[in-house]
Order: structure tokens, then sequence, then C-alpha cells
């Protein structure tokens, strides 16, 4: 939006023709082929398009197939708390996740996935803008967020498993080079 490329159309609107011709498409469905076209709905919900597969199949199990609306509306929200997370693996699958959970609870964030409390907490690194501070205080519960590399955390285990391999090796009497 406001770039040279700006089409100028209407996104919302556009999502709200789509969905009039997905129920059409409901009617007809007989007489489609495997190609089913092009879903708006990822436009508007900002999501990769083999999210929306896993999406469909998370609800589907839950027996909420009839919610996903619902979740891609919630996604952007999720997103924004999360600091507007970029969405790849597995990142989208977490803000996914977490959208389903808000959506299915009917309550945003009753339920917090560990995976997103990791992102809250820092240990995905750095995100683009600041996490909800509300949210981040809830999840810390008096801690401190991650700051730095979060591998920089690890202790070192190289000369640990290099010592382990060694007294395996001797104990089975294995000459290693």
């Amino acid at each position: 939006a406001g770039t040279e490329h700006d089409t100028g159309l209407d996104i919302l609107k556009l999502e709200n023709i789509a969905a009039y011709f997905r129920e059409v498409r409901k009617k007809y469905h007989a007489f489609e082929g495997q190609l089913k076209g092009y879903d708006s709905r990822i436009l508007v919900a900002q999501v990769p398009g083999g999210m929306l597969t896993n999406l469909e199949s998370q609800l589907k199990q839950q027996n909420a197939a009839d919610k996903l609306d619902q979740v891609l509306a919630e996604i952007p929200r999720v997103r924004e708390d999360l600091g507007f997370i970029p969405l790849v693996t597995p990142t989208s699958q977490i803000v996914g996740t977490q959208a389903v959970l808000n959506v299915l609870t009917g309550e945003r964030y009753k339920t917090i996935a560990k995976e997103t409390a990791g992102i809250l907490k820092g240990e995905y690194g750095h995100t683009p803008v600041p996490v909800n501070a509300a949210l981040q205080a809830r999840v810390l519960e008096g801690a401190a967020p991650v700051t730095c590399r979060p591998a920089d955390l690890l202790k070192p285990e190289l000369a640990e498993l290099e010592a382990d391999v060694r007294r395996q090796a001797q104990e089975k009497g294995i000459q290693l080079a």
C-alpha cells in the first residue's frame, strides 16, 4: 500500500466477493477438477499458502472446520502480538496454532502454546517490533527475557560428547582414528 505498485484495490472487498464464490463453488464441487484456484483469504490473513492447508487440517481434527475464517482473522492479530515475526517455518506454525487456540477456546490467550511463550520470552531471537508487553510479562513471570543470541545460552557440549564417544569406543574395543 502506498507504493507505485499499489493497485488501489480494496483487498477486504475482494475477499467478500471471493467468499461469495466459495459458497457457489460448493454447489458445483462435483464438477471441479484438481486445481482449486487461489484463495484470497491468504492475502487478507497474510499467511503463506502452505499454512492454509495446515490450518484446515488442524481445524478438521478438532471438528471445527467452520472456524477457518475466524482463525484467518485472528492470525494478523497474533502476529502483531508476537512482534510481527516473519511467517516462515517454524514461526508460521506457531502463529497459526496460537490463532487456532484463541478461536477454539473462545478467549484470546486463555491457553498459550509453549512455542508462543518461547517467542514472547525471546527464545526465537529479536522480533521486528517489540512483542505485546502484557503477554510477555505474563509468560516471563518476573524473569528477564532473552536479549542475546539464544544459542549463546547453551552450554558447550562438544568436549563432553567427544569424551563419551572415546569412553564407549574403549569399552567396546573400537579403535578410533
